[in-house]
């Protein structure tokens, strides 16, 4: 994409922040979505909640890239957080694509975050992105969320679902957290370690999330997943490789499920989710392997 205007909801998230990093340095002018008054020449004001978004900051945008929504694992899943979680993907979606559609010159594209909760527990299966939705509390967040889009798909904007799976980092995410409790000795496998961890570094997924904005012929679902998922189980074996800690801890199912409530049951299921459209169009991962993640997350 040459030098382009792109607006960014999520800027100060774990994965907004490199890719307006990214995206500078590479000479785009970049727009942030805030949640208060613009106040710098870079910033449009928007509402998830209610629905509003200041439709001038987006007047001449290239594309849109939508990541903000409230932290899956930040609390514990109440059903008031449960409603935070869903009202905060599927309004913000809602208030982004009608915007967008309402221009009248739309970007050529919105890229729209979603996560591989979509496939739900999908144990051994692989899955790639033709597999149905799963059952429970995420897939069905998942689902709304990117039917969200629907405005500006039918106003002809090119959308992509991103379709995110757990990104490694030192700076935040679930890995984030992991980081710490491995240096210090106390990491280990969780449950059996039998579930299936889909992960991608997150050099990579900025570079995929940038490859779907240059690459026109990717719409829909992507998942942007390392073509090798992993048990939880060998991401602790290669976690103690890598930091050259021990991993005796281990986190028993019972303790998981009485410490987190309901988010157990997605730390403790598997999703072996493959990036088959990323690979079919061409995109190359520089970190493939899990042990090439993580050594990538602590440079």
């Amino acid at each position: 994409m040459p030098h382009s205007r792109i607006a960014v909801s999520g800027s100060t998230g774990l994965i907004g922040a490199a890719l307006v990093r990214s995206l500078r340095a590479d000479g785009h002018e970049v727009v942030r979505l805030v949640r208060h008054p613009a106040r710098d020449g870079d910033e449009v004001e928007w509402d998830p909640k209610r629905g509003h978004v200041d439709v001038a900051g987006l007047v001449g945008c290239d594309a849109v890239v939508h990541l903000a929504g409230a932290g899956v694992g930040d609390h514990r899943w109440t059903e008031a957080y449960k409603k935070e979680i869903r009202d905060s993907r599927v309004l913000g979606t809602a208030a982004i694509a009608d915007a967008v559609a309402s221009l009248d010159t739309p970007p050529a594209v919105l890229l729209s975050g979603s996560a591989i909760g979509f496939y739900g527990d999908t144990g051994d299966r692989p899955v790639d992105e033709e597999a149905p939705p799963g059952d429970g509390f995420l897939p069905s967040v998942c689902v709304e969320w990117e039917e969200a889009t629907a405005a500006a798909e039918e106003a002809g904007v090119r959308t992509v679902h991103a379709r995110t799976g757990l990104v490694v980092a030192r700076e935040g995410g679930a890995w984030g957290r992991l980081f710490p409790l491995f240096r210090a000795g106390l990491g280990g496998r969780m449950g059996d370690g039998r579930q299936y961890w889909s992960f991608i570094a997150l050099h990579d997924h900025i570079a995929a999330l940038r490859h779907i904005l240059d690459t026109p012929e990717l719409s829909g679902a992507v998942n942007l997943t390392a073509p090798t998922p992993v048990t939880n189980a060998e991401v602790t074996a290669a976690m103690g490789r890598v930091l050259r800690r021990p991993t005796l801890f281990t986190a028993p199912a019972p303790a998981l499920r009485l410490a987190l409530g309901e988010f157990a049951g997605d730390v403790l299921g598997s999703q072996r989710v493959l990036p088959a459209r990323l690979l079919g169009s061409g995109f190359s991962f520089a970190f493939p392997s899990v042990d090439a993640a993580i050594r990538a997350a602590l440079r």
